[in-house]
């Protein structure tokens, strides 16, 4: 695991206490507003409907924990992005009582810059390699296409033209080459990401 997302893990399990103790305070026990709420977030940022803020971390955790693949980069964006979204949602209702106020602001500035910050990393590094990563294997799969139709043309082709495709066919094959090695380099790199985000 990364050490960003280390953080993560260790950010969500001090909401989960700090939820615990809000949800036993019973803020929201004379809030009539609050009361007549079917759910405390909008269900664009929550599937949760509750008026136990524990019920919300309880998400958070799982979605944390069924992570998809960081090979899948668009799919692990996406779902960081929403545990970023909902962790913020926490922290504001978190941040409007009293005793939360007094317990974390002296520290909140300075966790929530660090926090903010390993989301950013995940994030840039998720969406700018995977951007890379797929246009590689958008031209290999181009450069196959042009070696395949190039191939069906020998079949139909003087001897003439047989030597000038052959040629044609030499130079892909290069091309191909060098965009696979792109594609290793890229997945180095998202290695090398991985390896700086654990130092």
């Amino acid at each position: 695991m990364s050490q960003a997302l280390a953080r993560l893990h260790q950010q969500v399990a001090k909401l989960a206490e700090q939820a615990k103790l809000f949800d036993n305070a019973k803020w929201f026990d004379k809030n009539r507003y609050i009361q007549a709420q079917p759910s405390l977030f909008d269900r664009t940022v929550f599937a949760t409907k509750s008026l136990l803020l524990s019920d919300y971390v309880d998400e958070i955790s799982a979605q944390l924990k069924h992570l998809p693949p960081m090979e899948k980069r668009h799919a692990y964006s996406f779902a960081i992005q929403r545990i970023a979204t909902q962790v913020e949602a926490v922290i504001k209702v978190l941040k409007s009582t009293p005793v939360w106020a007094k317990e974390n602001k002296a520290n909140y500035k300075k966790k929530n810059k660090i926090y903010q910050k390993a989301v950013q990393k995940i994030m840039q590094s998720s969406h700018e390699l995977y951007q890379e990563l797929s246009q590689n294997h958008e031209f290999e799969r181009r450069l196959l296409e042009m070696i395949e139709i190039r191939k069906q043309q020998l079949d139909k082709a003087s001897s003439e033209q047989a030597s000038q495709i052959n040629q044609e066919v030499l130079v892909l094959h290069a091309r191909l080459g060098r965009c696979r090695k792109a594609i290793s380099a890229t997945e180095a790199k998202i290695q090398e990401v991985e390896k700086q985000q654990n130092r």
